[in-house]
């Protein structure tokens, strides 16, 4: 009976290794378990929340910012000499150029000379070419005159103005603006051509077309000052002519047409 207890408590090896078997089976039966649990939760889809979205007004950051078109500023020509006040007196003849018995008018392929409704108009399709109309009456010698010529085409060095002191033989004053922004005295006398003032730039000449400036001359014996808008731009003293006509003209710098309108002449005695 002791003996069989001691042989019952004591292991027996077949025992022992079925019992370890069944341990890794065990072990083996649960990893596969976890594996598999693991996979179907993988595999499961999971519902992702959507979100309506919300339209938000922000404030948006424009990191470099437009800037306004730069416009350069026009250079400003030499500032005439403020106006100098003028003493004259009774007018000797106002000219609404109605008349077409007082000026010289012609029409060629590419001249015009024509009166419109109360102006004088000068129209030159010829490059390089120079246009005049004179006044048939009276002879002046001192005298205030203003008149207002308006380009409608005209540009870079083309030419308007007006002729003075016109003689029968053709020697005159001639005052001239550009279309460039510039003005200019010169006198043609004895067939000779010069320049009494040459060509200024001046801050009251408008450049270009179409554009409208009232010119006047003041001129008593050989003083004689010129006046665009009002505003002096420079006095000459020239003895050479004394007396004559009046006449107005335009002149082409270079390819293109030119065309001026003069208007509203007034000439004035000179008060001594």
């Amino acid at each position: 009976m002791h003996s069989y207890l001691q042989r019952a408590r004591k292991p027996h090896p077949s025992w022992i290794f079925s019992l370890l078997l069944a341990w890794v089976f065990l072990s083996l039966s649960l990893s596969a378990c976890n594996t598999t649990l693991r996979t179907q939760l993988s595999d499961t889809p999971t519902a992702t929340p959507t979100f309506s979205p919300t339209l938000t007004l922000t404030a948006t950051t424009v990191w470099f910012p437009p800037t306004a078109t730069f416009t350069p500023v026009p250079t400003l020509g030499i500032k005439p000499t403020a106006t100098q006040h003028i003493e004259s007196g009774a007018a000797l003849f106002t000219d609404q150029f109605d008349d077409p018995s007082l000026w010289l008018l012609t029409r060629t392929s590419t001249t015009s000379i024509a009166l419109g409704k109360n102006v004088l108009t000068l129209a030159l399709n010829q490059p390089g070419g120079y246009l005049f109309s004179l006044r048939n009456e009276p002879v002046i010698g001192d005298f205030y005159l203003e008149i207002t010529a308006s380009p409608s085409l005209c540009r870079a060095q083309d030419e308007y103005g007006v002729l003075l002191r016109v003689s029968p033989e053709l020697d005159f004053y001639r005052f001239s603006l550009s279309c460039d922004g510039q003005t200019r005295l010169d006198k043609f006398f004895n067939g000779k051509a010069s320049s009494p003032q040459p060509w200024m730039l001046s801050g009251s000449v408008p450049p270009g077309a179409p554009s409208s400036s009232r010119l006047a001359v003041w001129a008593s014996g050989k003083e004689m000052r010129f006046f665009i808008n009002g505003e002096l731009q420079f006095t000459v003293q020239d003895p050479s002519l004394a007396a004559g006509t009046l006449g107005v003209f335009v002149r082409s710098a270079g390819e293109n047409a030119v065309t001026v309108s003069f208007s509203d002449l007034i000439v004035r005695e000179v008060n001594r």
